[in-house]
């Protein structure tokens, strides 16, 4: 039976995981050079036109249709054939299955978006917006089958769980972010220049509009206006704040002064890494997790000087790890005193959960590089992903748009 409440609850979330794009446009945009400010928006706004596209005619089959072996759905339902109005007895029993088709929609478009900040500044973007193409039907389509699709990482004696993306979404992102800026190299001048935030303002605009959007993006994925959303709508607001905070006093430790930026990279942190876990976890345990995650991510991402690679605007370290620090706390601090549907973790009594939580982390993480990486080498060899080097130093915004953000 289809319930008013929970459809306008999931329309009102799908709405606001729409809003996270633009918003993280935002929040990218801010922190690169003020020449490459409309390149940066259009990266991740053009992922609405294309990944949608792609997700009506044979991603939401790849990802939610019926199961061929366990590794992907199959194209029964391209163009949407089939899909109705009735709700789904597979995935959402009290909305419409469109309802939940186009929610999962502003998931896939999203999840390439996020990768774009590894690469900022240097990429070109016919090639670029073919990769992303290719990476959601390769990529994210499978691994969204994997675990919420009922393909294998479901099916497990103890399934993988990954309550709203720390898999599906930041993992995959993070791992592909990291073959990208391997393959495509660092940008000109690197570790010479000291590429300051054009607009920080900007940023912060861009952090709150994904912190809103979170809560559609978390809260939403219980499907279901009920005590598992309000579960996960608070944990949201419990692990951004306390991301916020740690990483704040991380950087004032190190620093001497606390920046808006970090305060701004710490909230995503605490975000980000209570993804997996948020429909799982008590409001103390949320708080645990965003404090991790801001010590964690903190250190990840000054880590990238010492290697030595750019990955311009923090994927890597913030999304990457955050996604797989949070989907292996799930298993620590999961509890079925939460949530009756979810697991016991390790402070339950139960270590079988995060045993298959460090499954699903390996795997995800090693098949989303490995196909990444011969993604990018190829369209590299083919196309050149890497913009020339008089035209990286003129700005995307000019020799990629013919136009520019500021007079």
């Amino acid at each position: 039976m289809i319930n008013g409440a929970d459809t306008a609850f999931i329309l009102a979330a799908a709405g606001l995981v729409l809003l996270m794009t633009p918003g993280l446009a935002l929040f990218y945009a801010g922190m690169v050079r003020s020449k490459n400010v409309l390149g940066t928006i259009m990266q991740s706004l053009i992922m609405i036109s294309i990944i949608s596209f792609e997700w009506v005619y044979i991603g939401y089959s790849m990802s939610f249709g019926p199961d061929v072996a366990g590794i992907t759905g199959d194209l029964s339902w391209f163009a949407l054939r089939g899909v109705t109005n009735e709700p789904s007895p597979d995935y959402a029993t009290t909305i419409p299955q469109t309802v939940f088709m186009i929610y999962q929609c502003m998931f896939a478009v999203i999840t390439p978006a996020l990768i774009t900040g590894a690469f900022a500044e240097r990429v070109r973007f016919a090639p670029f917006a073919i990769f992303s193409l290719l990476w959601a039907i390769l990529v994210y389509n499978p691994v969204c089958h994997w675990i919420w699709g009922g393909g294998w990482m479901s099916t497990l004696s103890v399934p993988v769980l990954d309550f709203a993306g720390g898999l599906v979404v930041h993992v995959t992102c993070g791992a592909a972010a990291l073959a990208a800026i391997l393959v495509i190299g660092p940008r000109r001048n690197f570790g010479r220049t000291n590429f300051m935030p054009h607009n920080l303002p900007m940023t912060m605009l861009g952090t709150g509009l994904l912190w809103f959007g979170w809560f559609g993006f978390n809260g939403g994925s219980a499907l279901a206006a009920n005590s598992v959303a309000a579960t996960a709508f608070v944990a949201t607001h419990l692990a951004g704040m306390a991301g916020m905070a740690s990483w704040t006093v991380m950087e004032w430790l190190k620093l001497g002064k606390p920046t808006t930026l970090g305060a701004a990279s710490g909230a995503i942190s605490g975000l980000a890494t209570i993804t997996p876990a948020a429909g799982f976890v008590g409001p103390n345990a949320a708080i645990a997790i965003g404090l991790i995650a801001g010590v964690v991510c903190f250190t990840a991402v000054n880590l990238k000087t010492r290697l030595g690679y750019d990955d311009s605007l923090d994927v890597v370290g913030i999304h990457g790890v955050g996604g797989l620090v949070g989907s292996l706390l799930l298993g620590v601090f999961a509890s079925k005193a939460v949530n009756p549907g979810g697991a016991d973790g390790l402070l339950a009594g139960s270590s079988a959960q995060l045993i298959s939580q460090m499954l699903g982390v390996v795997v995800v993480g090693v098949y989303a590089f490995v196909v990444s990486w011969i993604l990018v080498k190829g369209l590299d060899m083919v196309m050149g992903m890497r913009m020339e080097e008089e035209n990286e130093v003129q700005g995307m915004d000019y020799t990629e748009h013919s136009e520019t953000a500021y007079n």
